[in-house]
């Protein structure tokens, strides 16, 4: 278990196994690579919290819950880096939301793509000519 210190919910105690190591960072913050995902009580949103950084954390939830559908095509490389196929039931995909007011605003063109079994992680940036579907 390791100790992270965090402005939002005070100090956490977590399973080491549990960090996610996004080795390219996200996307404004490079220099985070690891985080940890933690319940938003009494909702089917999670806080994505920086394991080095106490200030930073973004709500996040699993698209389908924001669109009725919600698909993207990851490429060859993502799937290499992650070590994930076409099928894999390990693959998590999450977008990062903001709340403003009674508006909910979900970045889908910069998901998260995760491996929850080796828990390596990337945003990916979803080009225009790329296939995204939302409805």
């Amino acid at each position: 278990m390791i100790k992270i210190n965090t402005s939002r919910f005070g100090i956490l105690e977590a399973d080491e196994k549990k960090i996610i190591d996004f080795s390219d960072g996200l996307i404004g913050i490079p220099d985070l690579k690891r985080f940890i995902l933690i319940d938003h009580k009494d909702t089917p949103l999670k806080w994505l919290q920086a394991v080095d950084d106490p200030d930073i954390a973004f709500i996040v939830a699993p698209p389908d819950l924001l669109a009725a559908e919600y698909s993207i095509d990851i490429d060859k490389p993502v799937k290499k880096h992650l070590q994930i196929d076409d099928n894999d039931e390990n693959t998590v995909i999450l977008v990062i939301v903001r709340v403003s007011g009674d508006d909910v605003i979900a970045n889908f063109h910069g998901p998260l793509i995760i491996n929850a079994a080796n828990r390596k992680g990337v945003q990916i940036v979803l080009e225009r000519s790329q296939k995204l579907t939302v409805g």
